[in-house]
């Protein structure tokens, strides 16, 4: 009997607990703001909410799900029957199409957390002509100024292009020049005199079997506009593209005799001195079926390191050395670098099927 009051008196006493915490609701959780115009700026809604507690309610924190929208709210206490609100904005430049954001209200309520919701449909400004094309070389306007053809694999072609256009008053011509050693891609211009208002489009092809290079290629293809040749970052279009060895008509036999890179990943070169270049052997076996191992691209990423690749193929269950030389010297050629341990990451490109790219971790120290 005594247990059973107990509980009824420890029931009792939450229940009125429960009934002593304030209350939050709000005249609504969602607002939909309907078609807004970019060029109208922001706009902004309340949500109002009243305490229908008996105790005195307090928002601790209102926090908007991204930095277009802005919430402000009733900072002091709101006592039981009284009114609070929650002021949000949204910001629609540069954000044109369909949003929803949230806001989420955190109080002293026995239901800490609630989501508020703003929707609807920002209408994009009209764009300039000189918005739809900002890339500016000269008299002739471009839509963009790098073209990225992504990973290829030898034997295939891709074309890609940028749009560019006239916004003088006047004709202008349009060439585009590559640098000899980069003319494994193929320029086209589709109008080379180009009319005030016309648009036209330059076209870069790219035969990946024609690449000296395996691996990731940058390349600069350089705007001639009125005949004015300049080989610079203002008149650039920087292609990019992966190049990758195909592996995929080797039949079983040939997978079966392929080589096998062994080499370590994370590389201790030793140390160096300050002020001087570090010279350091690396390993590189080949434990396949009978393949000779070649190495067809060591990608550094700086001038901090330079790489030989071993002079010849490596033959079945052999081993060749990697020749890595530290530079510690900053590049004005005159500084030293600091004291201190460092490392670079190293890409090494091979002929094994299995694993055609290793990512090497070199690791030195500067004394």
């Amino acid at each position: 009997m005594k247990k059973l009051l107990s509980i009824a008196a420890t029931l009792f006493f939450t229940i009125v607990a429960m009934g002593q915490d304030p209350v939050i609701t709000f005249n609504k959780t969602t607002h939909d703001f309907g078609k807004i115009n970019e060029l109208d700026g922001r706009v902004t809604t309340v949500f109002e909410f009243k305490n229908e507690g008996i105790a005195p309610l307090v928002l601790s924190n209102v926090r908007a799900s991204c930095g277009c929208t802005t919430p402000k709210w009733t900072r002091e206490p709101i006592e039981p029957g009284q009114k609070g609100e929650i002021t949000v904005t949204y910001n629609p430049a540069g954000r044109p199409g369909r949003f929803q954001k949230t806001v989420t209200v955190t109080s002293n309520t026995s239901t800490p957390t609630i989501k508020l919701y703003i929707k609807g449909e920002v209408i994009p400004k009209p764009l300039k002509p000189e918005d739809a094309y900002p890339v500016k070389m000269g008299e002739l306007n471009l839509k963009r100024r790098t073209l990225t053809f992504g990973s290829m694999v030898q034997g295939t072609k891709k074309t890609m292009e940028v749009e560019y256009t006239n916004l003088t008053d006047h004709p202008v011509t349009v060439d585009v020049l590559l640098r000899e050693q980069d003319a494994f891609f193929k320029p086209n211009v589709t109008v080379k005199t180009i009319e005030p208002n016309q648009t036209g489009k330059i076209q870069i092809s790219l035969a990946a079997e024609e690449s000296p290079l395996l691996g990731p290629i940058n390349v600069k293809a350089y705007v001639v506009v009125n005949g004015q040749r300049q080989f610079t970052e203002r008149n650039a279009i920087t292609l990019s593209a992966n190049i990758r060895e195909d592996f995929s008509k080797m039949t079983i036999e040939e997978r079966q005799k392929a080589p096998i890179v062994d080499i370590e990943r994370n590389i201790e070169l030793g140390s160096v001195k300050a002020g001087k270049k570090g010279t350091f052997k690396v390993s590189l076996g080949n434990v396949g079926g009978g393949s000779p191992l070649y190495v067809r691209r060591i990608v550094l990423k700086d001038d901090v390191l330079t790489a030989i690749a071993p002079k010849s193929a490596i033959k079945s269950g052999h081993k060749g050395d990697i020749k890595f030389e530290v530079n510690t010297i900053s590049k004005d050629n005159k500084t030293p670098i600091e004291a201190a341990h460092y490392s670079r990451v190293v890409t090494l490109i091979t002929n094994d099927p299995n694993s055609p790219i290793v990512n090497l971790k070199l690791n030195w120290t500067v004394e």
